[in-house]
């Protein structure tokens, strides 16, 4: 029986206090430690060897049983921390064979349950997470990779991806699955079009490379295609030349058409880099409307802020600038992050709703909301407001309003007091937001607190549910893949 166990076994180190899994009993349909493995009575004779680790032990399971939104909680059997992308694909093969369900996590920001698997295996991706290369028009990384890595080592380089999410320590793979948006994105689009090239482990245990014109069908479904065709363990994203200073500019609107009208004409007349925008309290009981934008430049060649302001319908008298580095600019979250971290914040239950909302829909569906919200209905959560140029985004499952223009409305919501009675409240107030934006045309960005029918996710992909389902009969016939989102 030694000899049985160094074959099935895949330990290549030690994890201080981890069980690590040596087998599979196929009459029991669980998985089997070292020290259990006298007792197995039937292992499964095609149980793969790993260079990394497949982790049976409680603390394991449990982190991967939840995720930034602390509200749903599903267990998984086991948890693979890969040492390399064939771990990822001998996994899926055996789940496959013997139907288990996997899912990748990244750094499981999402806020409903969409990273984890009852009762399956979750593939933490945090041990894929290599910058492989760098040259002047792309950068090849593993799908756990954190954009916070990346850039870190582009920056010198003089070299940036064209779109980044908000947050840098998302991970690669975890944004190209859902899509990617960014203060950028209006002029470059999302990070999804921004890729260009995939290494996709499908629902069949293939490990295929695909591109925009190399296995085509499966580039298209993979990107914003929610983990249901297959696990982005890496990816070619695109590079550009990287500029060394940015003035961030902040100016406040008591006025919602104002504000919107203005965000409008900055992301048509691309005066500024960056455009996005916030709703904030006003002090009292109502809401201002805060645009923030930023203008790259090099030293000696400052921005002409006069030039820049004007004809803006802002509050005389608010705006501001500061210079910082690019990278600063890129990053200009951690140190918020890092006191909320501190306070707890963090750790509060994130109900939180992201929705897409057609440009000539969006005053009446953000001032019906703002109308009847207090900054306790958000936990004093940020709320955002972001203008997109519809014709960028391009991949076909990355399902945005048909509109020139749209905008992203998301209540980034902590749940005060965090008891599931107030978790309830707010979820209930997401769906009933989500119903009424999609009245006006509005979609919803899939990784927020929004409970959904099937109806309602055929009705998210039309007219593309049906390309929706048969790319999933092709690339995950047997439905193994990522069940969190519950779309099938």
């Amino acid at each position: 029986m030694s000899g049985e166990i160094s074959r099935r076994t895949f330990l290549r180190g030690t994890m201080a206090g981890a069980v690590v899994i040596a087998g599979f009993d196929a009459s029991l349909r669980s998985w089997v430690s070292a020290a259990e493995i006298d007792r197995a009575t039937a292992l499964a004779e095609d149980f793969p060897s790993f260079d990394g680790m497949l982790l049976l032990d409680d603390a394991s399971r449990a982190a991967a049983a939840d995720d930034f939104g602390h509200l749903v909680h599903r267990q998984p059997l086991a948890v693979l921390k890969p040492g390399s992308v064939s771990d990822v694909v001998k996994l899926v093969q055996f789940a496959r064979r013997n139907n288990i369900e996997v899912a990748a996590r990244g750094q499981a920001h999402s806020t409903q349950g969409q990273s984890q698997v009852e009762a399956g295996v979750v593939v933490d991706m945090s041990t894929l997470a290599t910058v492989h290369e760098i040259n002047p028009t792309n950068a090849l990384v593993d799908g756990g990779t954190r954009w916070l890595d990346l850039v870190t080592q582009t920056i010198p380089q003089g070299l940036t991806p064209p779109t980044l999410v908000d947050f840098l320590e998302l991970t690669v793979g975890g944004t190209l699955s859902l899509g990617g948006i960014g203060s950028q994105a209006f002029r470059f689009g999302p990070n999804v079009d921004n890729v260009l090239e995939l290494q996709v482990v499908t629902g069949e245990g293939e490990l295929v490379t695909c591109s925009a014109t190399n296995n085509v069908a499966l580039f298209d479904a993979a990107r914003s295609g929610l983990g249901q065709f297959g696990l982005i363990v890496r990816a070619r994203v695109r590079l550009i030349p990287a500029p060394p200073n940015a003035r961030l500019y902040h100016a406040f609107y008591s006025s919602l058409p104002a504000f919107l009208s203005d965000t409008e004409t900055l992301i048509d007349d691309g005066r500024f880099d960056t455009v996005q925008g916030f709703a904030v309290p006003d002090g009292a009981g109502g809401w201002l409307f805060q645009l923030e934008t930023a203008k790259y430049f090099s030293p000696g060649n400052e921005p002409n802020d006069a030039s820049l302001l004007s004809g803006l319908a802002f509050n005389p008298g608010t705006q501001t600038a500061q210079d910082m580095t690019y990278f600063d600019y890129l990053n200009r979250l951690a140190p918020l992050i890092a006191f909320l971290r501190q306070i707890g914040v963090w750790d509060l239950p994130h109900p939180w709703v992201n929705l897409f909302v057609p440009a000539a829909n969006a005053q009446t569906l953000i001032g019906e909301t703002l109308a009847t919200l207090t900054v306790d209905d958000v936990g004093q959560g940020p709320i955002l407001i972001y203008p997109f140029n519809r014709e960028l985004f391009r991949a076909p499952f990355f399902r945005v309003p048909d509109s020139r223009h749209f905008f992203v409305f998301s209540l980034l919501r902590n749940a005060v007091p965090p008891t599931p009675e107030r978790v309830a409240q707010l979820i209930a107030a997401n769906r009933a937001l989500f119903e009424r934006a999609t009245m006006l045309g509005g979609k919803r960005y899939p990784f927020d607190s929004v409970p959904m029918t099937k109806h309602d996710w055929q009705k998210h992909y039309q007219p593309l549910w049906g390309k929706f389902v048969s790319a999933k009969r092709h690339f995950d016939p047997d439905e193994i893949l990522t069940p969190g989102q519950g779309i099938f």
